[in-house]
């Protein structure tokens, strides 16, 4: 006959207690993935477009600091890398934020335009490669059909065929296609247009200054190796990155220049605190009412270890079927999530067994200080 353990049997004598144990251990397991799938989605959406960048090397200027505060540079200093064997070809890029007049409802909301040469695809993003020859046109844009919907039905009139317009930076422009890039913390909406179409829904933007130079190499060439190379060769004003650190770099001004990482981070750890005090009272009120007992089975032999993994038991069982429901009321959260500020807020692998493990730990600490209470159960007090 299989034996149910003395932990389980002292937790589920007091099923309304059972019930807020686990209520507590969910919620706080439901604010640690909440915070940290906000915090991930932040790092991750403000990186989406670094990453669609279909280069080795990137130039900047060298106070840029993230992709919402670009400095232009000279486009010399980008046509300056073919000097260089190893690199196969240069693409300039153009960045600026401006406001789009929603043409349903007429009110404005800024987002980030795009401006790249449409003979090339330097965008690994759906929707791009098979519109390019559509920016060829003036006053064409691509409308990122991921864009909050304060931007107006755009995506929607354009599937059904409709022609679609709308006010930007003051200068009317039709949308020629559509793609899809995502909003982010930066903007809640993008656009795609030519180098030329840029320059004229920008004229204050003068022609020759770019915000990013995107640098291709020959087969065979070492990035990392380049890249030094043009450190040494390019003047100062510049600041060279390969594809992954111009990544970091980004994601590093979020998490260290900005409060919305630190926001995040704070809230995970207030979570861990919140489960780890619910736990405690848990497991110190089943001791407290339990005195007695303990003191009985420390007489009849049971040693103070063997009580002590008593607690540290109930504290696994917690943490076990705490967690389920935290987990799967989270997914349900994620999925709102998502449909309310169209962030990518998903569920990781990785983050899953991280909060489990924080999860094992929040009850473990909690049942060591609730042992303390276990060492005042004394079998003379009884007799």
């Amino acid at each position: 006959m299989t034996k149910i353990p003395l932990a389980w049997l002292q937790l589920k004598r007091e099923k309304t207690r059972l019930a807020v144990a686990l209520a507590g251990i969910a919620f706080a397991d439901i604010l640690m993935f909440m915070q940290l799938g906000f915090r991930d989605s932040l790092y991750f959406s403000n990186v989406r477009f670094h990453t669609s960048l279909q280069a080795d090397i990137v130039l900047i200027n060298n106070q840029s600091n993230a992709l919402l505060s670009m400095k232009t540079f000279s486009q010399r200093r980008l046509y300056k890398a073919l000097d260089l064997q190893a690199v196969q070809s240069v693409h300039p890029i153009y960045l600026d934020y401006t406001a789009w007049k929603n043409p349903f409802t007429g009110r404005s909301r800024n987002l980030l335009v795009i401006g790249v040469n449409p003979a090339v695809n330097v965008l690994d993003l759906p929707g791009v490669n098979e519109n390019l020859d559509k920016l060829k046109l003036p006053d064409v844009v691509l409308y990122d059909r991921s864009s909050r919907q304060e931007y107006g039905p755009i995506a929607s009139e354009f599937d059904q065929g409709k022609t679609v317009a709308a006010e930007v930076n003051n200068r009317r422009m039709k949308v020629g296609g559509l793609f899809t890039l995502g909003a982010s913390f930066g903007a809640d909406g993008n656009l795609i247009t030519s180098d030329l179409n840029f320059l004229r829904m920008f004229p204050l933007h003068k022609q020759g200054l770019i915000d990013i130079g995107l640098i291709r190499l020959k087969p065979g060439a070492d990035a990392t190796t380049v890249t030094q190379n043009l450190k040494n060769y390019l003047p100062r004003d510049i600041k060279v990155l390969t594809k992954q650190e111009f990544i970091n770099y980004e994601r590093y001004y979020w998490e260290s220049s900005t409060a919305i990482g630190f926001i995040f981070t704070l809230g995970t750890i207030m979570g861990f605190i919140v489960g780890t005090v619910i736990v405690y009272q848990i497991l110190y009120t089943e001791v407290a009412d339990h005195l007695a007992e303990y003191a009985t089975l420390k007489a009849i032999g049971y040693t103070q270890n063997y009580l002590l993994i008593v607690i540290l038991q109930e504290a696994l069982i917690l943490a076990i079927l705490g967690y389920i429901p935290g987990f799967a009321i989270t997914m349900f959260l994620y999925d709102r999530a998502r449909d309310a500020t169209l962030l990518p807020v998903l569920m990781s692998v990785g983050r899953a067994i991280m909060v489990l493990i924080l999860t094992f730990i929040m009850c473990f600490i909690s049942g060591t200080i609730a042992m303390r209470k276990l060492r005042s159960a004394d079998p003379a007090d009884i007799f």
